[in-house]
């Protein structure tokens, strides 16, 4: 049986679970029509995951993905984020506000987290997906005994022989070309940084699992060229931004239909991670930044800092995720960019998945 059939997925496209932006309402009119949708809850505790999950339930009968962050503990570092902070104090002075006196680690990583591993194995999503690596043995073996089909994110061969002998279902080859963070496992460790393409046919003829391209796939015609290279299905994330569905919010529309989508950047100053964004302000005073603290201690900076901008109108300092193919996203809603997507595949007999 092919990769998603048993969950009634009909088409090998996946909604990135983008934090943030993938709404119970996204998720759900992808899932609807099809496709696999998704939430992300990397960002949020296991209260707020439950009831994102719940909000998804309510919204469709049809199975959806639910993505965790796997991401190593931040090596706090007092010194290096005062200085961090400090270099920032400008910027924060020119929007009337000071920076914050310390900062924290703001997300928990999945692999630490019993109270969302026992969210997740009550409420037993169909699809459970890994990002920035892979959980330990038992919190994998708990979510297969709970029925989850299990999905880890690869960026490299390497990374994607440790997914395959963590015995996870199916890896997402995730692109240097894709919006949002690199699912890297180690940020410290040379990032070959191999297209979305070259490591689709790579892990589709070396691992012998199930793979799903991701990264600057954005129509039709990337769609059937990654499956024609052997993925089983897609993973879009920056196609469905401006969906109405979706959480991004006006200026995060209005700046994805502008300039910056031609020009996207990867940093690791937003969050401590290297991440592909939309060129903004931010980008730009962070342009050569060195010392950036570890994620997701980084991120609590540039929080403040937006927060502080947006209070005076000003929106360049946002974490405006999206990848390489920016410039041909479509407005429209979830379920009819769903619909024209797998139109414009052509494909003979459907579904590859």
């Amino acid at each position: 049986m092919h990769l998603f059939q048993r969950l009634g997925v009909t088409l090998p496209i996946v909604q990135a679970p983008m934090a943030g932006v993938s709404t119970p309402d996204l998720a759900a009119a992808v899932s609807n029509v099809g496709g696999l949708g998704s939430i992300g809850i990397g960002a949020i505790d296991a209260a707020g995951a439950r009831a994102m999950i719940e909000a998804t339930r309510a919204r469709t009968d049809r199975a959806f993905n639910v993505n965790v962050f796997v991401h190593q503990a931040a090596q706090a570092d007092a010194a290096r984020e005062a200085r961090w902070l400090e270099a920032m104090r400008p910027l924060f002075v020119r929007y009337g506000a000071e920076p914050p006196d310390a900062l924290r680690t703001i997300y928990t990583s999945f692999a630490d987290d019993d109270d969302m591993l026992a969210t997740l194995v009550d409420t037993a999503p169909a699809v459970v997906s890994f990002h920035f690596g892979l959980p330990g043995a038992d919190r994998i073996a708990a979510l297969k005994d709970a029925g989850c089909l299990l999905l880890a994110t690869a960026t490299s061969l390497s990374e994607a022989r440790l997914i395959v002998a963590a015995g996870i279902d199916a890896i997402v080859a995730q692109g240097w070309e894709a919006g949002g963070h690199r699912g890297v496992f180690d940020p410290a460790a040379p990032d070959d940084r191999l297209g979305t393409m070259a490591l689709t046919r790579l892990l589709a003829t070396r691992t012998g699992v199930p793979i799903i391209a991701a990264g600057g796939i954005m129509d039709g015609a990337g769609i059937r060229a990654a499956l024609a290279l052997g993925a089983s299905a897609v993973q879009l994330g920056t196609a469905f931004i401006a969906c109405p569905e979706s959480g991004a919010d006006d200026a995060y529309r209005v700046a994805l239909a502008g300039p910056a989508a031609h020009h996207t950047v990867m940093t690791r100053a937003i969050s401590g991670r290297p991440a592909r964004c939309l060129a903004n302000r931010f980008t730009e005073w962070a342009e050569g930044a060195q010392d950036v603290p570890d994620y997701p201690i980084a991120y609590d900076a540039e929080k403040a800092l937006h927060a502080a901008a947006r209070s005076v109108g000003e929106s360049g300092f946002g974490a405006q995720w999206a990848g390489q193919g920016a410039p041909l996203h479509r407005s429209l809603p979830a379920g009819v960019l769903l619909k024209l997507l797998w139109q414009e595949v052509s494909l003979a007999g459907g579904s590859a998945i």
